[in-house]
């Protein structure tokens, strides 16, 4: 069985950095993200409905530049709720939004640095300004992606994040981790 894919790939006019695309969000946080069409799912949408399925895989062809968009949300996924899962009690809503934003505006490695986890697979930016372009458009799909991954998380009005999310904690696509 294959790894699921992003459907974005096929999507034309799509600026890329390096060889990473910047897909378009629905977001009101401020960042240099083009808008997405509301009524049409984004790059977080499918991040967060491939996340368990991928989680599984060892392997993954990447078949276009929102594959590897798709990549660093899904790593990033994971170590939201490892960030999470590593507090000795659940933490409710409110906190675990504020940990989680905390966590996507943390310095963090970019395709081409030499700490990113997955530079063989990912051409640098070709300049500085492509560099803190990426870097800000990724701070930016984070910060919305911790939004929604804390609404999924605590939908069940439980105050405690849902078990069937937190039980992929452990789990690591591709066996990697953004944090290395």
């Amino acid at each position: 069985m294959a790894a699921y894919h992003s459907s974005l790939n096929e999507l034309d006019d799509v600026r890329q950095v390096g060889n990473m695309a910047v897909l378009p969000i629905k977001t009101k946080i401020r960042g240099p993200a083009p808008l997405a069409d509301p009524q049409q799912p984004d790059i977080i949408d499918e991040t967060l409905d491939l996340f368990r399925a991928n989680s599984l895989f060892r392997n993954f062809e990447i078949k276009g530049p929102a594959d590897r968009t798709l990549i660093v949300l899904i790593l990033y996924v994971s170590d939201c709720l490892a960030k999470i899962g590593s507090y000795r009690t659940p933490p409710s809503l409110i906190e675990a939004g504020k940990h989680l934003n905390t966590l996507s505006v943390e310095s963090f490695p970019i395709p081409g640095d030499a700490n990113f986890a997955l530079n063989a697979h990912y051409a640098a930016p070709s300049n500085r300004a492509d560099s803190d372009y990426l870097r800000q458009y990724l701070v930016q799909v984070r910060q919305e992606l911790a939004s929604r991954l804390v609404t999924i998380l605590y939908a069940d009005g439980t105050g405690k994040p849902s078990k069937w999310w937190m039980s992929f904690q452990k789990r690591r696509f591709m066996n990697r981790s953004l944090n290395n």
